[in-house]
């Protein structure tokens, strides 16, 4: 029998049995094909990447130039570089480097879009106007200009030079990629603070930190976990750009964009050292985007009152 579930946003009006809401997702996930095999190729790819050490059966820097540009053999399964290094063993410590910036830059424009978008929809009027304002600014100017233009500064101002610029490609892609998730997270505080929930909640005295914080970001954050899925898939293609242009992850640490740049001008000759970084690019993108659909449909809350 359905019962009405009292911390619903009035989209999700019931729930049937006994079932978390935890459980209705995950079924409505299953339903979606693409999206099941999606995660079981990022589950591989993120399992390699973390298990680099052990899965690479080369050090991914060991120059060995008597065997520059190896063609694929079973001493070398996927080939060498230009210096002889081991593209099998560099490809999962690309990957790596690559996932950290996807994850660590996603999570950067997440933060600081939830905290702009989140004061904005719950506090309005001249504050919501000054901050859309501020962030229509920002979205005025074509992203990849701005992240070379700031990588181009931190590099003249000596920051490149400490480590491979992890650190500093993480934060110039973080702080220029959250004026999108900044909208939604105001569009979506703007419709929830006017549920009738909402109102309920002010009713009994809960207000500021906790009425935002319990009623209603958990409410909005199904259109998050969605743009989450995507924001990780840009930020690896912005690591990849940046670091093809040189302005990215420096060598000798291995990311996908920079074994790619180094293997471009020989792309004609030697084409195996550029095919799997970018096929690697290929599938995992392809994959973090399939998954984003999963997600929406699961969290599509008319879903959830459908029959099982």
């Amino acid at each position: 029998m359905a019962t009405a579930d009292p911390t619903a946003n009035g989209l999700i009006r019931t729930v049937r049995g006994q079932d978390s809401m935890r459980a209705i997702v995950w079924r409505q996930f299953r339903r979606h094909p693409a999206a099941l095999f999606a995660l079981t190729i990022l589950t591989i790819v993120i399992t390699v990447s973390v298990l680099a050490p052990i899965v690479a059966p080369y050090d991914p820097n060991s120059i060995d130039l008597p065997n520059r540009w190896a063609p694929p053999s079973f001493a070398h399964w996927l080939g060498t570089d230009k210096e002889g290094r081991d593209t099998l063993s560099r490809i999962p410590y690309g990957g790596r480097i690559s996932l950290i910036v996807g994850f660590f830059g996603m999570g950067t424009s997440m933060i600081i879009g939830i905290i702009v978008g989140g004061i904005a929809g719950y506090r309005g009027g001249w504050v919501d106007s000054l901050l859309m304002r501020i962030t229509d600014f920002f979205l005025c100017f074509p992203q990849i200009f701005i992240l070379l233009f700031i990588s181009a500064v931190l590099r003249q101002l000596g920051a490149s030079n400490l480590g491979s610029g992890l650190a500093q490609v993480v934060a110039v892609i973080g702080l220029t990629s959250w004026m999108a998730v900044a909208r939604l997270v105001r569009g979506g505080f703007l419709k929830v603070r006017e549920e009738e929930f909402i109102a309920a909640a002010r009713s009994y005295g809960t207000h500021g930190v906790r009425l935002v914080f319990v009623h209603i970001l958990p409410n909005a954050i199904g259109p998050l976990l969605v743009a989450a899925t995507r924001g990780v898939a840009d930020a690896i293609l912005l690591e990849s750009g940046l670091s093809f242009l040189g302005y990215g992850i420096q060598p000798p640490t291995a990311s996908w964009g920079n074994i790619l740049q180094d293997a471009f001008t020989t792309m004609g000759s030697y084409p195996w050292i550029t095919f799997w970084p970018g096929f690697m690019i290929f599938i995992t993108i392809l994959a973090l985007n399939y998954l984003g659909d999963g997600l929406r449909d699961a969290l599509d809350p008319f879903k959830f009152v459908g029959p099982r």
